[in-house]
Formats: structure tokens, C-alpha cells, sequence
């Protein structure tokens, strides 16, 4: 990895940003594993989108400064962005100024890195902006270059990105920002601007080589890829903690840069900012599952338990789980198949199969339970949420072997007195779910039709 290859975190996801503390925690990570890059974009701080022409009041500016000043003593870059596509007036002189005084402030604040965010955005102009500009990517150029223009002013050395209004393979096919986006970025966006991108996909399952030089071709540079594949914003059911992979190691070599926007509880975070050190420092030899099986031995230790232990291979098991968004680890889908291989067989067909995956059941159910017992709080209360709908899962389901297992009960009817109708799998959303199914290809259809004439 070159110096001037930005690998590292992006606090840029929906959701509280993190605490003084967790910053801290993961500079530590990063100094530790080579990382070098802090990207500090947190949608929800509302001076980054709904309040970028407002500066920071004395308190906040605090706050700031000294992640500045902590990614300084860490040896870590930090580059501050700001997102003013919602409301941005493109051809305003006033908004230029309310950039250039914020800029201004950062600057002061020690801050020498920056980015313009025009990403989840609409993709509409005022009519006079259209008459002056002609489409949207030329608008957002023009606004970029003045800024980079007036930094470079007084910090010739400054390293600027941008992200664009179509931000993935999918949203650039459908059109979002107009006809031919990206071509127009590539050619008006000041050359030494680095460009933002996610991939195929918001989140991608693969990054591959010719994916890139397609890019390339358009954006007429090198892009910095914004990875989501360990963001969870959108599903505050699920988290990630397999490694960084369905990358080829030769796109190192294509990219200014590899920055996770990773899940947004930090303590969660461990796994993503190791694995992807691990990949950008030993891509020669990239093994994924063999970084993922090394990364839980390190982490290990943070599961310390008040009571008792947790074992390498329970949390394997574990973070199987909770592996990536296309795929769970090898442990889960084991557990999955046996699951479903009995559960497609009568009770009164069961025998040692049925009972071994009962004692594997439980295994996994306790420990959803002992986790309760962690030392580390902060990291059992990232996790409590999610292993508990875990567990309940895993309670259940040994309920159901057991009653099945009784030559005296299987041919009864099955309730569990610990799993209630509407308590249990209840509300609204699970409800709505039932009515529009999601079939394997993608393809949406209606549940409510299920025995009825189409």
C-alpha cells in the first residue's frame, strides 16, 4: 500500500453517530492494523446535511477538533465532508460563501482533507439552474471545482473527494442524475478530485476487475471505493462481522483508495476494519475465510464473560450468523441445512438426526444467553437485539424438536407457552411481509393471492 492510497473507516452511515470513545477505539484499531484514513461524514450529525450552512457553535467545534487532533496523534488522515445536495442552490453566490466559510472554520479547526457529498439526493434542478447549467453533473462540477479552487488556496496540499448523485452500477443504468452522469464528472470535474464509488450495487456482493475499467473509462481517473459491504443501516436486524471479500486482490492496483462504511455500532466494527487491513496489506495472499477465522482469534478476548467463558467455536458459530449480506459462514449454513433436512420429515420419521440437531440448537440458544454475561457492555448491548431474535428463534425450534422427538406429544398439536401469537413474530411490519413475497430471482409477488385465481 502506497501512502497516498487511502485505506480505512467511513463514519458516513444513517443512524446516532459514534461517541467520543468509540472514535478512539477505532483509531486504536487502525493504528494498530496500518489504516489511514478517517472519513468523517455521519449522515445523521446534522451540520454534515440539514445544517451545512450553519457553523458549529463552540461546543461542537470542540468535539470535532479533537478528532482532528486524535487522528493526528494516531497517524491517521482525517477528511471531513459535508453533503448540501438537499438543498444546495447551484448558482447561488451566498451558498458558495456559506461552503468557503465552513471550509474556513474546518481549516482552522487543523482539518487539511475535504469532500462535497451529492448522494441520496434527488436528482432535480430549479429551472434557472437548468438554463445555466444544462444537466445536474455539470452544476455539481462547477460548485466542486470553486471549492477545490478556494481551499487550494491556502492548503495547496489538500486531498479533495466527491461523491456522486448515481453512486452505483444499478442507480447509473437507471439513469439517476441524467443522461450520460458520469462522462460529464469525468470530463469537467477538476482531474486531482477523487471520485466515490460503491460498486455494482449500493452493496456489492462482488467488485470486480472489469467492473473498474469500465468506470475508469468514464470517471477518467482512478475511483475511491465507498464500500457498504459491512453497512447494516439499512437493517437494524442484521449486522456483519465476515471478512472483507468477494473483492479481486487485483483491483488494489485500480482504485485510489478502500474506505468501509462498516456497521453502525462500533463495537460490532472489529472484523470489518481488520479484514479489510488485512486485504489491502496481504493481497498476494488472500485467503477470506482464513482472515475471518484469524480476526475472531484476536477478537476473542473481548467476549470475556463475567461467568464462564466463550469458546473459538461458538464464536465462529456466531459470527456465521451474522456473516455478510449475500451469504452466511459455512458453520450457519450447516446449521440452516440440517435444520431444514429434518424439519421436511415427519416427527415420527425422527431419530439420531433430529436429536444431534436439537443438542446443536441448544448449544446456539445458550449461547445467545450467556452473552448477557459479557464484560464489555458496550458490546453486548450492540449485540442484545439481535441475539435475542437469535435465540427466541433457537428456543422455539428446540421446543418443536422436543415435542416431536415424545412418541407421547408428536401427534399433537404444538404450542409454546413461551412464544405467544403477536408477542412473538408480531406487529405490523411482520404482517406486511406476509402480504408481498420476495421470490429467489428478485422478482416481487403478492402473498394475499396465495389459493386464489390469478
Amino acid at each position: 500500500m502506497t501512502s497516498d492510497f487511502l485505506a480505512g473507516v467511513i463514519e458516513g452511515f444513517y443512524g446516532p453517530p459514534w461517541s467520543v470513545a468509540e472514535r478512539r477505539e477505532v483509531l486504536d484499531w487502525m493504528q494498530a492494523w496500518g489504516l489511514n484514513t478517517y472519513f468523517y461524514g455521519p449522515k445523521d450529525d446534522l451540520h454534515h446535511r440539514i445544517f451545512w450552512r450553519t457553523p458549529y457553535a463552540t461546543a461542537e467545534r470542540a468535539e470535532v477538533a479533537a478528532l482532528i487532533d486524535d487522528c493526528a496523534a494516531h497517524g491517521v488522515r482525517f477528511v471531513y465532508a459535508m453533503g448540501p445536495g438537499l438543498d444546495v442552490r447551484y448558482n447561488d453566490p451566498a451558498d458558495r460563501v456559506a461552503l468557503e466559510g465552513r471550509f474556513a472554520q474546518l481549516i482552522e479547526m487543523g482539518c487539511r482533507d475535504f469532500c462535497l457529498l451529492f448522494d441520496d439526493i434527488p436528482d432535480r434542478m430549479r429551472p434557472e439552474e437548468l438554463e445555466r447549467w444544462g444537466n445536474l453533473a455539470s452544476a455539481q462540477c462547477a460548485l466542486t471545482n470553486a471549492c477545490v479552487a478556494w481551499v487550494r488556496e491556502r492548503l495547496p496540499k489538500a486531498r479533495f473527494l466527491f461523491c456522486p448523485t448515481p453512486y452505483c452500477g444499478r442507480m447509473e443504468a437507471a439513469g439517476l442524475g441524467g443522461p450520460r452522469y458520469l462522462e460529464t464528472v469525468g470530463r469537467e470535474l477538476d482531474p486531482t478530485v477523487e471520485v466515490f464509488w460503491t460498486g455494482p450495487e449500493i452493496i456489492s456482493g462482488e467488485i470486480t476487475v472489469e467492473h473498474l475499467q469500465v468506470l475508469t473509462a468514464k470517471l477518467r481517473r482512478k475511483p475511491i471505493l465507498w464500500d457498504n459491504l459491512h453497512a447494516n443501516d439499512y437493517d437494524g436486524r442484521r449486522f456483519y462481522c465476515g471478512p472483507y471479500s468477494g473483492r479481486d486482490p487485483a483491483i488494489l492496483g485500480m482504485v485510489g483508495g478502500i474506505l468501509t462504511n462498516p456497521n453502525n455500532e462500533m463495537p460490532l466494527d472489529f472484523m470489518a476494519l481488520r479484514t479489510l487491513a488485512a486485504f489491502v496489506s496481504e493481497a498476494d495472499n488472500w485467503d477470506p475465510r482464513q482472515v475471518y477465522l484469524d480476526g475472531l482469534k484476536a477478537w476473542l478476548p473481548k467476549f470475556a464473560l463475567v461467568h464462564g467463558e466463550v469458546s473459538l467455536p461458538e464464536l465462529v458459530l456466531l459470527g456465521d450468523c451474522y456473516y455478510l449480506p449475500y451469504a452466511e459462514g459455512s458453520e450457519a449454513e450447516s446449521l440452516f441445512a440440517a435444520i431444514r433436512s429434518v424439519l421436511s420429515t415427519l416427527p415420527s420419521t425422527w431419530g439420531s438426526e433430529a436429536v444431534a440437531l436439537r443438542t446443536r440448537v441448544v448449544g446456539l440458544r445458550d449461547l445467545c444467553a450467556r452473552l448477557a454475561g459479557l464484560k464489555y457492555r458496550s458490546l453486548f448491548h450492540a449485540l442484545s437485539r439481535r441475539i435475542w431474535e437469535l435465540r427466541e428463534e433457537m428456543d422455539l425450534l428446540e421446543r418443536y424438536l422436543g415435542h416431536g422427538l415424545d412418541p407421547a406429544t408428536r401427534d399433537t398439536p404444538f404450542h409454546s407457552d413461551f412464544h405467544r401469537l403477536q408477542t412473538y413474530r408480531g406487529g405490523l411490519v411482520p404482517r406486511l411481509q406476509s402480504l408481498l413475497l420476495q421470490e429467489a430471482d428478485g422478482s416481487i409477488r403478492s402473498g394475499a393471492m396465495e389459493g386464489k385465481e390469478r
